[in-house]
């Protein structure tokens, strides 16, 4: 016995000596590898992928684990990762390598502070929600398996415990004095109720058996509509009942009377981080309000420039008025909606490699968004989704026809669809293939939609003023946000400001400040990211004079997915001095 027990304990510290002989004799550029494979691995385990756009949701099975017993085996696993990181020596890394690890190192030192602060109790804005989010997810996915379907099953049963997880985290922000404002979330029941249905071919999660692949046998055809049938009528929709009794009797009858999230207890801190986390930068709420003001009055005096070419009879409110309110700059058909932006994408596709040689292989669609608004979701990656373009054809009167060539811009090509596409396509490691940074993401957004000027679009006056009511937003965006969490602005304050400098429809502008309210920070981000490129542009072609090249500048932007500001300064810069020699 004696024996046996030594020979054991021999073999294991012999084995235990052997790993860590191997672990020390791997280069600094293979531990890195295995790092990145292991936590990409337990990524998809976890089906919680850390600061990817929550748009892009897609069920895989299992869900993810939202109780704090999931948070604190990230957290731990967070703090294993950060550890191993400092044991792996940078200056021994290709330059290639080294961006990776800094970007990584950057992930999860933001992912460490995530743990500390109160992200589990907001798990909805206006806009949208984990149930909605969860709700929308079939239609951004591919069903061509057997296992595709197999997969949608097990999500659709563990729907119980993902609605609970939810809602015990929801009762815990009750507790903590953490819930959304009471008058932008009045009206947030009926989008719970909508997915409430009677007739189970009418719920959302039907759609992948409304459309089976002909090749399935009529076995397998009536086994998953059998069981996703059942699923949808035992499991789904009786949770949504149990999510709407919950967030209706319990959580509305709690919602806060303040609008400022940093009222609350913690919030000043709260605001910070969000700050930080969405703008990727340092910057001060009241830098940022001053930076919106200047901006505001910059963009203010090109819109009247606009208004003064027209040889429109009355002062700024007038015109925006005007635009409002008369017919032509609307459209009452869905179909026609997406035509149009359908048409504005094709003759944009025609101008693109004169401004970019590197060009994207992935397509997109065009759809309207089953939960309203414009917003595009990217493709799995897995080669047999495209990305989509959404648009809000809920409400025509909403998305104004002078606004279409900019928003298209921004969400499809040259914007979103493109950095995400080409991100995708490069030869890097897979979590920065998926990674979204808001200010770059939406900076590149808006970027996109001022270098269709310099394409050569916008030649209709009145759509080059809906690119400028769009920046002015964006501009607004910077004022109303701080203005109300940080400055102690009324909700009514920050309606009235972003309706008397922009164009859009008093809708939207409601809707736009209720979802600023319900999400503080992420608005920050567009403009800031949009600046900090501009600028990066402007020094570039400041540098390099004649040597400057439009199109590869567009490619290095692109060329390394997703960065915070401080990295895509610091690479942009390097670039700048490689092609000067």
């Amino acid at each position: 016995m004696k024996r046996t027990l030594i020979k054991s304990l021999v073999l294991s510290v012999s084995t235990l000596c052997a790993s860590v002989t191997s672990a020390f004799e791997l280069s600094a550029s293979e531990r890195l590898q295995q790092l990145l494979q292991e936590h990409w691995q337990t990524a998809n385990k976890e089906q919680v992928f850390f600061r990817k756009d929550p748009d892009a949701f897609r069920m895989n099975g299992k869900l993810p684990e939202m109780s704090q017993h999931g948070r604190d085996r990230r957290q731990a696993y967070n703090t294993k990762l950060l550890k191993r990181l400092d044991n792996i020596a940078l200056e021994q890394l290709t330059p290639e390598e080294q961006v990776t690890y800094r970007l990584f190192k950057y992930e999860r030192q933001t992912e460490a502070k995530s743990y500390q602060q109160l992200d589990h109790f907001y798990p909805l804005t206006y806009y949208s929600g984990f149930h909605s989010y969860f709700a929308g997810a079939p239609a951004n996915m591919s069903f061509l398996t057997k296992k595709d379907y197999q997969n949608y099953l097990i999500s659709l049963a563990d729907f119980p415990r993902y609605n609970q997880e939810h809602i015990v985290d929801l009762k815990q922000a009750i507790k903590a004095g953490h819930t959304h404002y009471c008058e932008t979330f009045k009206n947030y029941h009926k989008g719970i109720s909508k997915h409430i249905v009677d007739d189970v071919t009418q719920s959302d999660f039907y759609g992948p058996i409304a459309n089976l692949p002909a090749n399935f046998s009529q076995q397998d055809k009536a086994y998953f509509t059998e069981q996703t049938t059942s699923l949808i009528k035992e499991k789904v929709i009786p949770e949504y009942q149990k999510f709407y009794d919950f967030f209706t009797q319990e959580y509305m009858p709690h919602c806060r009377k303040t609008v400022g999230i940093s009222e609350l207890s913690g919030g000043k801190d709260y605001y910070k981080y969000l700050i930080e986390f969405y703008t990727t930068t340092d910057m001060t709420a009241d830098e940022i309000h001053q930076l919106g003001l200047d901006e505001v009055k910059r963009i203010r005096g090109e819109m009247q420039a606009i208004i003064n070419k027209v040889g429109f009879k009355g002062d700024f409110k007038a015109f925006i008025k005007f635009l409002r309110t008369d017919e032509r700059f609307y459209t009452d058909s869905e179909r026609d909606m997406l035509e149009k932006a359908s048409y504005i994408t094709r003759k944009m596709a025609a101008q693109l490699p004169k401004w970019f040689s590197v060009l994207p292989r992935q397509t997109f669609d065009i759809k309207p968004a089953p939960n309203g608004g414009a917003y595009y979701v990217a493709s799995d990656g897995s080669g047999t989704t495209s990305g989509t373009y959404f648009l809000d054809t809920k409400d025509l009167k909403s998305q104004p026809l002078y606004t279409l060539e900019a928003l298209t811009f921004h969400e499809a090509e040259p914007g979103h669809h493109f950095q995400s596409a080409i991100a995708q396509e490069v030869d890097m490691p897979e979590f920065r293939k998926t990674l979204y940074h808001a200010a770059y993401g939406e900076g590149w957004g808006l970027y996109s939609e001022r270098l269709g000027k310099e394409i050569g679009f916008y030649q209709d006056p009145y759509s080059d003023f809906g690119r400028l009511t769009y920046e002015a937003w964006r501009a607004c965006r910077l004022v109303v946000d701080t203005g109300m969490h940080a400055k102690g602005w009324s909700r009514q304050q920050a309606i009235d400001y972003l309706a008397e400098n922009t164009a859009l429809s008093m809708a939207d502008v409601i809707g736009q400040i209720d979802r600023y309210i319900s999400w503080p920070g992420q608005a920050l981000a567009y403009k800031i990211g949009e600046i900090k490129i501009r600028e990066l542009r402007a020094l570039a072609e400041q540098e390099l004079g004649d040597k400057f090249n439009i199109r590869l500048f567009h490619d290095q932007l692109l060329k390394n997915g997703s960065l915070p500001m401080a990295l895509l300064e610091e690479l942009t810069k390097d670039w700048i001095k490689q092609q000067k020699s």
